[in-house]
């Protein structure tokens, strides 16, 4: 028995699931709303096999309404359509619904309700609490023919919400049945389970709703800015009359404030209040509420008042005839349909541009109510009656939504920024047609100005191609007289504070000359001298109506001037003369420009003067200055040679001194280990003795020695160590040969004159400069011949010839450094390939001169070419690549073998073949008694 229950339990099981399945999938197939909603209470009825399945959806006042409905024949009349009031669902209800998601089972006729708030599987056991039913919701039930009843909550979840939300209470599915009927506790999860599924089809259809809604709202947008932006033309107009349709109005204005180029503009279209009387421009947006509103905000007080520049929001007015603000405004509209507006300011970077105005119309409206009710009375009794009650209204005001206000701004956005850029059109077409006007009067001074700037570059050529003053001011007068196209113009110089004369003149055939002539004695006081030093200019459109001295207008008569221009030629504070333009046959109003250009050449005409003043001030200065710049030169000759000397000479004592310090710190652990290295080789052969003498006398040691012989290799060490202390034995004389280099080289002992023998200087040098006698080992040594005459000892700066031979032979191994580089080709043994230097010394002694030594250092490298030859010896010249020369070497050995030997520095050179240096010095440079210390 029990074995038969289980399998029937599992059935049932098995069957729930192809149901909950298949409804699943029916409520699937549509993503439209109204076809979800009939498929589930179509399905749900066909299952649970009740009289009635209908779908309660709330509206946002709280009340609802049956939007789907499906019934087994006639046994329980339709409410599909019927509106219920708030009161029929109370809060406490609502609220356990939304919180809890709980599901209220009834039955009437044992007056019981069951509270369920527990989702398990499909069959698990459920909670559910039995408690008594009120009576008045057993009345509501009753009067509605239903014995028994199921009530599950659908709760919607924001599906692209970020953070999980409260669940919102969209509806309710509720079962109802005419008889006493139970339902089990699985069928309760299996509706709970469909209308979850339920639950998400609607949240779904929703999404696609408001996708859709979207997506007309941006076609609406693009379709509105396309007629602003796109055309040529700006397209207010039909801009607003899409815009009026898009947001379902019944007419609308769009008023455009004044600005710099245009007055105010008002676009209206469909239907239109009346114009207010009692404003003088007739227009609706220039009353002063409306004026109020847009300066301040609407709803603000006066104590409270927006900041400048602060973007104003939309005016939002569901309905005018409950605005209280609008009391002045409302018989404007008493005529017309309109209920509802939207005002949008029109702004651009917070800059107010104009309004646009949406009216919206009056509607009635019809509800079915199942069962008449007085919403201003709490209802308080149960329900009696369910017959459809048909509730009608007049004249009602639509609200406006927020899918609507936000298509609203978007909208205005996009006329704000078309009417800027119009405005900005108009105002870029107001400017061309000024600027028209404008190039046209200017285009004639634009052509004065360059006929005086090519006068001006005329005259500054002028000036810069000669230092002729009396070419330069004629040019200058001839130049302004066809520029202003005037009958004369002078140069009038001042021989003294009170007198002067014309100097430079040019002038119409028709008129007569001036050139020479002085003006009257006190014609030309000390104050109008004053005022033209400080820079005074005039001009006299008219000798007879100016106020001049008597004497002055009767010298103008007598020159036949009717009008002039004056203007100063002045050096700093001091006044040379005066530039002046003669009208002689009317009178003329002259221009400001000739004015400024009259000025500027005369400043011109100053420098000119400046110029020929110093050139003659130079040239007298240059004849006196030529014999000291001569004696400069050699001097700064000397200076730099002197200068270059020292800095070398410094280096070398320093350098000296670094060397001479190295050999001295090398030298006394070198000749510890030279000392003891003589007694370690003998210490270590009579040690290898004494093995030698055990091993004859102990031919048989035991096995441990044996062992330990063989381990050391002592016959190996017997060989190998006397070999290692004589590698080490030549090691350290090599060192101390260079030690002792070193200290010959440095000489630091032998700064003043000495008697020294130069072949060893010559070899320290050389031995200093080993390492680079081999140059790269893929190539031959320098082979280094020596060629040493018998030379007594020679008074000389020793470590001043040490330098010299130093830069001679690092000289000679750079060329020949050089010319293997660029060969290609591997040498042999032969001396014509073998690169070598060659070092001759000897005792030039001639009974007619002093007795000299000669040094000739030779190589065979790449020679120097014969047009550098005459500059080797200069400071800073040299022949070697960028950044390997100093170009001071040779001329410092030059001083040094000339200058402090004087002695002679030659250099004989073949290009391709080789070079030579000779250096010729005296063997003594004291008297001739001074005797060489032996």
């Amino acid at each position: 028995m029990n074995r038969l229950d289980n399998r029937q339990q599992l059935q049932s099981k098995l069957d729930q699931q192809v149901l909950l399945h298949r409804i699943t999938n029916r409520i699937r197939q549509s993503l439209e709303l109204p076809e979800i909603l009939t498929a589930t209470v179509a399905e749900i009825r066909s299952f649970l096999g009740t009289d009635r399945i209908m779908i309660y959806e709330f509206s946002p006042d709280e009340s609802g309404e049956v939007v789907a409905e499906s019934r087994n024949q006639d046994r329980l009349p339709s409410l599909l359509g019927l509106h219920f009031p708030v009161d029929d669902i109370p809060p406490h209800a609502r609220e356990m619904y939304s919180s809890l998601g709980q599901r209220t089972i009834v039955n009437v006729d044992v007056a019981r309700i069951g509270i369920s708030t527990d989702l398990g599987e499909i069959g698990s056991p459920s909670s559910i609490d039995y408690r008594p039913l009120d009576p008045c919701h057993q009345a509501y039930l009753t009067a509605m023919g239903v014995q028994s009843s199921l009530v599950v909550p659908i709760l919607l979840q924001a599906l692209n919400s970020v953070n999980p939300e409260k669940p919102k209470l969209w509806g309710l599915l509720v079962s109802h049945h005419a008889e006493p009927k139970p339902i089990s506790e699985s069928n309760i999860q299996v509706v709970q389970l469909l209308v979850d599924q339920l639950a998400l089809a609607i949240a779904q259809a929703n999404l696609l709703s408001q996708t859709q809604q979207q997506a007309q709202q941006e076609a609406t947008i693009n379709a509105v800015a396309s007629l602003l932006h796109e055309r040529p033309t700006i397209e207010l107009q039909a801009a607003l009359e899409a815009t009026i349709t898009a947001l379902q109005g019944v007419g609308g204005r769009l008023y455009l404030q004044a600005h710099s180029q245009s007055q105010t503009e008002v676009f209206t279209w469909g239907e239109q209040p009346n114009s207010p009387i009692s404003m003088f421009s007739g227009i609706l947006e220039e009353h002063p509420l409306w004026q109020h509103w847009l300066t301040q905000g609407y709803g603000i007080t006066e104590h409270h008042s927006p900041v400048a520049d602060q973007s104003l929001s939309p005016w939002v007015i569901t309905d005018i005839y409950q605005e209280p603000q609008w009391r002045v405004l409302r018989p404007l509209f008493k005529s017309t349909s309109i209920r509802g507006l939207l005002v949008l300011p029109i702004q651009y970077r917070q800059q107010l541009l104009g309004v646009l105005t949406i009216f919206r119309e009056e509607i009635d409206t019809e509800t079915l109510w199942a069962g008449e009710f007085d919403p201003n009375v709490k209802q308080i009794m149960p329900r009696q009656s369910f017959e459809i009650w048909r509730e009608s209204k007049q004249d009602q005001a639509q609200p406006w939504t927020e899918s609507e206000l936000t298509l609203a701004k978007a909208l205005s956005y996009q006329f704000a920024l078309a009417i800027q850029q119009y405005r900005l059109y108009q105002e870029v077409q107001t400017l061309n047609i000024n600027l028209e006007q404008q190039i046209e009067d200017r285009t004639e001074k634009l052509k004065r100005s360059l006929e005086f700037a090519k006068t001006l570059e005329r005259i500054t050529h002028q000036i810069r191609r000669t230092l002729d003053l009396n070419t330069t001011l004629s040019c200058l007068v001839q130049e302004v007289r066809a520029l202003l196209d005037t009958d004369r113009v002078v140069i009038y110089k001042l021989i003294n504070e009170q007198a002067g004369e014309v100097a430079f003149e040019d002038r119409r055939t028709s008129i007569g000359s001036i050139l020479g002539m002085q003006t009257p004695e006190d014609c030309f006081p000390e104050e109008m001298v004053n005022l033209y030093r400080q820079g005074r200019m005039r001009a006299i459109s008219d000798v007879y109506n100016e106020d001049l001295a008597l004497c002055h207008q009767e010298f103008l008569e007598s020159l036949q001037v009717r009008a002039n221009l004056i203007v100063p030629i002045s050096q700093e504070f001091k006044l040379w003369g005066l530039l002046i333009a003669h009208e002689c046959t009317d009178i003329r109003n002259w221009q400001t420009e000739e004015l400024d250009i009259l000025q500027q050449l005369a400043d011109q005409a100053a420098i000119a003067i400046a110029q020929t003043e110093l050139y003659e001030q130079s040239r007298r200065a240059a004849q006196n200055e030529q014999a000291k710049a001569e004696q400069l030169t050699q001097t700064l000759n000397e200076l730099q040679k002197t200068q270059t000397q020292l800095i070398q000479t410094e280096k070398m004592l320093s350098l000296g001194r670094l060397v001479a310090g190295m050999a001295h710190e090398i030298n006394n652990p070198i000749n510890f280990i030279y000392g003891n290295l003589m007694y370690a080789s003998e210490y270590s052969q009579y040690l290898l003795n004494l093995i030698q003498l055990y091993q004859q006398h102990y031919p048989y040691p035991n096995s441990e020695i044996i062992n330990y012989t063989n381990t050391i290799e002592l016959d190996f060490i017997t060989t190998d160590l006397p070999k290692i202390l004589e590698s080490m034995q030549g090691g350290a004389d090599r060192i101390r040969q260079l030690v002792l280099s070193l200290r010959n080289f440095a000489r630091l002992d032998q700064a003043d004159l000495k008697f020294v023998n130069l072949h060893e200087g010559i070899e320290s040098t050389l031995l200093l400069l080993q390492h680079r006698l081999n140059i790269n080992s893929d190539e031959p040594e320098i082979l280094v011949k020596r060629q040493y005459g018998n030379l007594p000892r020679v008074e000389c700066y020793a470590s001043l010839l040490n330098q010299v031979f130093m830069n001679l032979l690092t000289n000679a191994i750079d060329a020949l450094a050089l010319k293997m580089q660029g060969s290609n080709q591997s040498f042999s043994s032969s001396e014509q390939t073998q690169p070598f230097l060659e070092i001759r010394t000897t005792l030039k002694d001639d009974i007619t001169t002093l007795p000299k030594i000669v040094i000739s250092i030779i190589d065979n490298g790449t020679g120097i070419p014969n047009a550098l030859l005459p500059h080797i010896f200069d400071p800073f010249f040299t022949t070697k690549p960028v950044g390997q020369g100093t170009g001071l070497g040779l001329s410092i050995s030059y001083q040094i073998i000339v200058e402090k030997h004087k002695g002679s520095l030659k250099c004989l050179s073949h290009w391709g073949l080789g070079t030579e240096f000779r250096i010729e010095i005296p063997l003594r440079q004291s008297s001739p008694d001074a005797i060489p210390s032996s």
